[in-house]
């Protein structure tokens, strides 16, 4: 049964809005301008700028929970961050760039921060994040920007594999499964979930009267944080088990298909 009181829908992009071939639904943004009275977040591991130059129509309608839920913007303002310290992001640095065949984004408020790498790595950079820079130096970016996220690229899919293996991670910070090629980490504190409490506090919207959509572990806590949530059908296993709701696939419409049905 579908809440039709709804007042807020969070969505994950990948897996989730988008489809396979990264599209979103073609009447998204027509949804979006004809609820002016629900608040739409999308909440995604990709930074602001990608996720603002998806849906330029829609720059004053939406609120954006990025790089996992490290940052919100809203009407053009940050409304949150949660920054990494000084001292962890050089331990990501040294320990995951030990490792053969991972690649490390900075995820900054102004801009993400990489070096230069293969096309098929440096092409996922862009993808994610379209204000990237290219540095010599992932140490120089240190105190430059607002670092609040470290993303990093898995070689051959291997995502999973290397997140089983992970030890002797600070306390401080957590790492997370964003997809078979990303693990994204960020401070202890940091999850989709806790960015949507921060904006359900500000817009003084309650749980209950809160959706979500995603389908990867990095929606767990987006999903726990909304009373109505929904893990897609292609979704992975945990999240499934969680959620209240079973939506169809990304490549089935399945975000679409739910909100259709809100008047």
């Amino acid at each position: 049964m579908i809440n039709k009181n709804v007042k807020l829908v969070a969505v994950d992009m990948d897996g989730t809005l988008l489809d396979s071939e990264k599209n979103a639904p073609a009447d998204f943004e027509e949804w979006v301008l004809s609820h002016p009275e629900i608040q739409t977040v999308l909440a995604s591991g990709r930074q602001y700028a990608t996720l603002k130059d998806m849906f330029p129509a829609l720059a004053g309608q939406l609120t954006y929970v990025a790089d996992n839920g490290s940052f919100v913007f809203r009407q053009g303002e940050m409304i949150y961050s949660n920054a990494m310290s000084d001292e962890d992001i050089r331990w990501c640095i040294e320990y995951f760039g030990a490792m053969p065949g991972l690649h490390l984004i900075l995820c900054g408020a102004r801009s993400a921060y990489m070096k230069h790498a293969s096309e098929l790595v440096e092409a996922n950079g862009h993808m994610y994040y379209y204000s990237l820079e290219f540095v010599e130096n992932l140490e120089d970016c240190i105190g430059k920007d607002i670092i609040a996220k470290i993303a990093i690229f898995i070689e051959e899919h291997r995502a999973e594999e290397v997140y089983n293996s992970l030890s002797g991670i600070p306390e401080t910070i957590a790492p997370v499964l964003s997809g078979d090629s990303w693990i994204d980490v960020a401070n202890q504190s940091v999850s989709k979930g806790s960015a949507m409490k921060a904006i359900q506090e500000n817009l003084g919207i309650d749980r209950k009267d809160a959706m979500a959509f995603g389908d990867y572990l990095n929606d767990y806590e987006l999903l726990l944080s909304c009373e109505e949530s929904y893990a897609m059908e292609n979704g992975h296993p945990k999240l499934k088990a969680i959620a209240k709701h079973i939506a169809a696939s990304n490549d089935e419409d399945g975000v679409m298909k739910i909100l259709r049905q809100i008047p």
